[in-house]
């Protein structure tokens, strides 16, 4: 009675080692897509705990692999197509190499794949890995000479300016994002419960210009009022979090906290860059270890999956429907 039909054959799936069976592509050089999924198990882990979110990209490629057959069905996500005609669709880069000890090392396979990626007109899909994976993600941006608005989706606001002896580690993200030069403006969705920040941390953030919109917020009055901060034409780097979901919805995390973001509400959040265009993206905090049935790592693959069809369009100029 314990036994699972095998959902993948249904679907008419064969075995695939990308993410979605989309192409493989390991030389950014020759790069030729919408965007590219690219996998970094580790960054700047700190000491108590390690690269403990090391299998998260491998996990969503496991997730998805049932839909591999379907990649041209509907979408009702996206109200049609995952990459309609007339768009060009992702590629998977594979996982970068790391190390469990040489961090400086982790942060610069990061910064040269996104650099490279990102001179190609390609946009980044950089799948962690624990949250530190985001800060080499965001310096290599500055070197399209553009400025950014960073929308971050994560129950924590990440402004430590120094944790466990480490300024380049998770809870230090969106500090280091707001000294570098190519940022003008963060929006931080869906803070909520207790972290690791202390209320001066927040008061720095704030001082800076950070909108906050935290998981009360949102569940109180909606997510209009963060929407309305995305600037027309802004140049939109996405930093999700999967915690920012409620544990029911994304329970493949460590840092579970009641009262998050549902599904449809990241979702909309994702679509609601057709204000402008997202430039680069980061989904982060995945630990299958810790999942349940399943759920998560299919929720998570899900919302990359639209990510993926929300930039094809953006990219030929097409409406993003939504759901």
């Amino acid at each position: 009675m314990s036994a699972k039909p095998d959902l993948a054959a249904l679907f008419g799936a064969t075995s695939v080692e990308t993410f979605l069976g989309l192409e493989a592509c390991k030389d950014f050089e020759a790069i030729d897509a919408s965007s590219a999924f690219i996998g970094a198990p580790c960054a700047t882990s700190y000491g108590s705990v390690g690269a403990y979110a090391q299998n998260g990209p491998e996990s969503l490629r496991q997730a998805i692999g049932s839909l591999s057959a379907n990649v041209d069905r509907h979408n009702f996500d996206l109200g049609g197509p995952t990459f309609p005609d007339g768009t060009k669709r992702a590629v998977d880069c594979g996982d970068l190499p790391w190390s469990a000890t040489d961090f400086a090392s982790n942060r610069e396979a990061i910064r040269h794949a996104v650099s490279k990626i990102v001179a190609r007109g390609v946009v980044p899909i950089l799948i962690g890995g624990d949250d530190s994976v985001p800060i080499p993600m965001i310096d290599a941006m500055g070197n399209s000479g553009e400025t950014f608005t960073i929308l971050q989706i994560d129950a924590h606001i990440d402004w430590r300016d120094i944790h466990m002896g480490e300024t380049m580690g998770l809870s230090s993200t969106m500090r280091r994002a707001s000294e570098m030069a190519h940022i003008d403006k963060i929006i931080q969705v869906g803070a909520r419960g207790i972290g690791s920040g202390h209320s001066s941390d927040f008061e720095d953030a704030k001082s800076w210009g950070v909108k906050f919109f935290t998981g009360p917020d949102v569940h109180k009055h909606g997510l209009q009022p963060a929407i309305d901060q995305i600037d027309p034409g802004a140049n939109v780097i996405l930093c999700i979090d999967i915690d920012a979901l409620d544990p029911s919805v994304t329970p493949n995390t460590i840092g579970r906290s009641p009262g998050g973001l549902s599904y449809y509400q990241v979702l909309e959040l994702i679509t609601a860059t057709n204000r402008g265009r997202i430039a680069a993206v980061d989904f982060v905090e995945i630990m299958p270890e810790v999942d349940v049935d399943g759920i998560g790592g299919l929720n998570v693959s899900r919302l990359v999956t639209a990510t993926m069809g929300v930039i094809a369009r953006q990219k030929a100029g097409q409406c993003v429907a939504g759901p």
